[in-house]
């Protein structure tokens, strides 16, 4: 019998790869501090919660393909808030983030065509142009610039007749970075130019610090034929296991494509966009406590791991991720060890080596993804212990 070569190209996640070394260290009755994945500890909302409770149905049966139409409704008018004008019927309910992914690049994409995107990028954008026979082509990005987009000279320089579309994720996974208006116009101008779309995951739109702004795509009205926003209620509102996400694109053909996609795996789920739709309901006061308790998250990580020698950083602007460069010669062999090897006190941490964020092989060697999702006093103690780690790993890379 034959495994096919999509089966055999398919990367691991970098991001879980590593579990079975972290399930064998709490076997072994070691606590593992998890910074390797974006699952929030914030609770999930109780107005959520209740819904789930008051939900009443003597059959749980099909919906709509595109999703129920009070969620499309209440998602476009959430969308309003931020001043973007956004119809229920422009506007498709998936079964997570992940698959509207799946379907938009389907929609703009054939096998061979190609996607632009910055790296370090968020690692299932490499697994789903893998399913699909896409190639994702990077542009490199660095920890020194705190990971802005470099010129679009660069972006020249990789398109072709292939290229289909440039991805951009703002604020960023796994970098934390937040694109400028300016950085955004210029992605814009360039698919104009090119006649190509411009895909925006917006996953994080809220969580931006120190005063930033988030400047979503559907801003620049100018492109709104060529813009497709991907979303997901999952950072957004502790609803991670819920798997709603959404598209939402000006661009008819765009929705009337994704409509067939969505009826070919029936519906998304029925009770979770009932709890979605809770969500979507909260003030818009309830980000503020959120964001802020992510800043404090990230002040800890910062301040522990700014100005140490061997240590590159820059202050991440919004998400709760940061990609760090460290003084070690492979990141996949640290963060392996710091789950096999690594002990403090019957304590250990796990982080996201970089290389699988990259699309480019020789990238993220000395790098690693921080999700500062932990409560601060939990933060603190992780990274007293991954700077207590950088001394003792026998790979440190010391001047």
């Amino acid at each position: 019998m034959r495994i096919s070569e999509r089966a055999r190209r398919l990367q691991w996640s970098p991001i879980r790869k590593l579990i079975p070394y972290a399930n064998r260290a709490k076997e072994e009755g070691v606590k593992v501090y998890h910074l390797n994945i974006g699952q929030p500890d914030i609770k999930t909302p109780p107005e959520v919660l209740l819904a789930l409770k008051e939900f009443k149905a003597e059959i749980i049966s099909y919906g709509p393909s595109q999703g129920i139409r009070e969620l499309r409704e209440a998602i476009a008018k959430y969308m309003g808030k931020y001043g973007y004008e956004v119809e229920p019927d422009e506007v498709v309910i998936s079964n997570g983030g992940s698959e509207a992914l799946l379907f938009v690049f389907s929609i703009v994409a054939d096998d061979g065509d190609e996607i632009i995107v910055p790296e370090p990028f968020y690692t299932n954008y490499n697994g789903i142009a893998q399913i699909l026979g896409i190639n994702l082509v990077p542009v490199t990005t660095r920890a020194e610039e705190g990971f802005h987009l470099p010129p679009m000279e660069e972006f020249e320089k990789v398109f072709s007749e292939r290229t289909r579309a440039v991805l951009l994720c703002t604020p960023n996974n796994p970098t934390g970075t937040v694109l400028r208006e300016d950085e955004m116009r210029r992605v814009v101008d360039f698919v104009k130019e090119k006649g190509i779309f411009l895909i925006t995951d917006e996953v994080y739109r809220e969580f931006t610090f120190d005063g930033r702004k988030h400047t979503g795509a559907l801003k620049f009205k100018d492109a709104w034929d060529h813009i497709i926003v991907v979303d997901s209620v999952s950072k957004r509102f502790s609803l991670c296991g819920a798997r709603i996400g959404n598209i939402i694109s000006k661009n008819r053909e765009i929705i009337t494509e994704a409509i067939k996609f969505a009826q070919a795996r029936l519906c998304p789920p029925t009770v979770e966009q009932h709890l979605a739709l809770a969500a979507y309901n909260l003030p818009m006061e309830y980000f503020d406590t959120v964001r802020e308790e992510y800043q404090r998250r990230r002040d800890v990580v910062w301040n522990a791991l700014s100005g140490r020698e061997g240590i590159v950083l820059e202050k991440p602007e919004g998400a709760f991720y940061t990609v760090v460069k460290l003084p070690v010669d492979d990141s996949e062999a640290f963060s392996k060890w710091l789950l096999t090897d690594y002990r403090n006190k019957g304590e250990t941490l796990m982080v996201a080596p970089a290389p699988g964020f990259y699309a480019s092989p020789d990238k993220g060697k000395d790098e690693v993804r921080i999700a500062y999702v932990l409560e601060t006093e939990k933060l603190e103690r992780a990274m007293e212990m991954l700077l207590d780690a950088l001394e003792k790993y026998p790979g440190a890379q010391c001047d």
